[in-house]
């Protein structure tokens, strides 16, 4: 179940191969990602303060962070990402396809 929305968040791929894909996120005050699932676990790294309103499918959870935090989430959990907040949000997605294949 998505949000009720017609502000769509803008996604920029800033890197996309067989190891990782990163996503910047840009949403404007009430744009939404639309209802999706990731095929891989991912990470989150904030680089806006942010009202950020989950959506799971049953129950609204609204977030505030800050920018420079960050949070990780496994695959496969469908969900919506709406900015609940009257200033734009942004933040670099992570999802790592192939954990294996990450050298430190």
């Amino acid at each position: 179940m998505a949000f009720n929305c017609t502000i769509p968040a803008a996604p920029t791929v800033q890197r996309d191969d067989s190891t990782v894909r990163i996503t910047r996120w840009d949403f404007q005050p009430g744009a939404a990602t639309g209802w999706h699932a990731h095929g891989w676990p991912y990470f989150v790294v904030m680089l806006t303060d942010a009202v950020m309103k989950v959506h799971d499918g049953t129950n609204v959870q609204e977030v505030t962070l800050r920018a420079g935090d960050s949070y990780g989430r496994t695959a496969g959990v469908e969900h919506d990402v709406m900015n609940g907040a009257e200033s734009a949000m942004a933040f670099i997605e992570i999802e790592i396809k192939r954990p294996d294949a990450l050298h430190t």
